[in-house]
């Protein structure tokens, strides 16, 4: 006869009960994994986008992510004539907000060269940006989908093709516009303060700027080499791909991802608490029935497989709740959740560590139990 079973089955819906509430818990705690590991792919969307091994930037900054950069447009041309470079591209990112069917739309613009690097990876519906002006690649997350339209500052553009899970590391959604029209967007002053800054004598400044130039190398061209190459001109600074990467993952969200790794940190030890106040409550409650298994000879070892067999069991069925919660709705996460084998099992076996440890607290008080204790009143 298996005690653990028996027991489990005389008191079915609160052991139940118990374990939707404790998956609820494991559920968080997957959640908040998931969260701090999508926080850093959302960061690392954008910079992997264009696949590229380069990036020339203005001199003395880590730009374009980490901090403003503005450079000559015309920096492409010597960039694409350095040995070791297969293909530049200038490019430029900039937040918009937008009105669309009477809602704000936050999206993150991204003008680039259409025939050079820096245009979406990959187009899911429609086509790429086939003219030179009013045209647009929009994220699905953004909600607009082919033949859409929507006003970016003084222009409409209209929706020829969707791409997917490109978002910026403050999680808007990306729209790919041609160069041209992201320079207009971002660097040509309204109207009114073009006026004003006429009225004061000030020169028209131009919009021939980039915010950064990436560029593409021959598959036997050293970045690091290339990139001092770039340097050595002091005008300007170059990063690699690796190193970018690196500049957004402890700098840009560096902040966010320890915070939420700490608040998990915090959410694991407090279900590591619920869990063994659990174990130990379900096992004071069966003290009397513990006491009659010693009087009539049930050896320690029974006792034992019983408390850890239920632990086991109250841990395992959680856990089970809780993935499979969170597996199905993380795509309704305003941010991206990810979900990756390694730390769902990493999680799993924390609980069953856990649930171990917490046992032991139960089987100390059962095993102190006076076999008397089954004849008192």
């Amino acid at each position: 006869m298996n005690l653990a079973y028996r027991d489990i089955r005389h008191g079915l819906g609160r052991f139940l009960l118990t374990c939707v509430g404790l998956g609820l818990l494991l559920g968080v705690v997957l959640a908040m994994i998931g969260i701090y590991r999508g926080l850093v792919v959302e960061a690392l969307t954008i910079a992997r986008a264009p696949g590229v091994d380069l990036w020339v930037v203005e001199a003395n900054t880590r730009g374009p992510f980490a901090e403003a950069s503005r450079i000559p447009a015309d920096t492409r041309e010597a960039i694409a004539r350095i040995a070791g470079v297969a293909a530049a591209g200038s490019i430029t990112y900039q937040t918009v907000e937008a009105e669309y069917q009477e809602r704000k739309l936050r999206l993150y613009v991204i003008g680039y060269e259409p025939t050079r690097p820096g245009g979406p990876p990959e187009i899911e519906e429609g086509h790429a940006i086939a003219r030179s002006h009013f045209e647009m690649v929009a994220d699905r997350s953004s909600g607009l989908v082919p033949k859409d339209r929507v006003r970016l500052g003084r222009d409409t553009f209209t929706v020829v093709g969707s791409t997917s899970r490109q978002v910026s590391s403050g999680g808007d959604p990306a729209v790919y516009i041609t160069l041209q029209d992201a320079q207009k967007l971002q660097f040509d002053l309204a109207p009114p303060a073009t006026r004003v800054q006429l009225a004061r004598g000030a020169a028209s400044t131009g919009r021939d700027t980039v915010n950064a130039v990436v560029a593409r190398l021959h598959p036997n061209a050293s970045p690091d080499a290339v990139a001092e190459t770039v340097r050595r001109w002091k005008h300007l600074a170059a990063v690699t791909q690796e190193a970018q990467e690196l500049i957004l993952t402890r700098s840009l969200v560096d902040r966010a991802r320890r915070q939420i790794g700490l608040f998990t940190s915090l959410l694991l030890t407090v279900s590591a608490v619920i869990i063994a106040l659990i174990i130990y409550t379900m096992t004071m409650e069966k003290l009397k029935q513990i006491a009659t298994l010693k009087l009539i000879g049930a050896p320690d070892r029974t006792i034992i497989g019983m408390i850890v067999q239920q632990a086991l069991a109250l841990g395992s069925i959680g856990f089970a709740i809780g993935a499979t919660l969170i597996a199905s709705i993380k795509d309704y996460f305003p941010r991206r959740v990810v979900l990756e084998p390694d730390n769902v099992l990493a999680l799993g076996a924390i609980v069953i560590v856990v649930c171990l440890l917490a046992s032991a607290l139960g089987v100390r008080a059962a095993l102190r139990i006076d076999p008397a204790t089954a004849l008192g009143g």
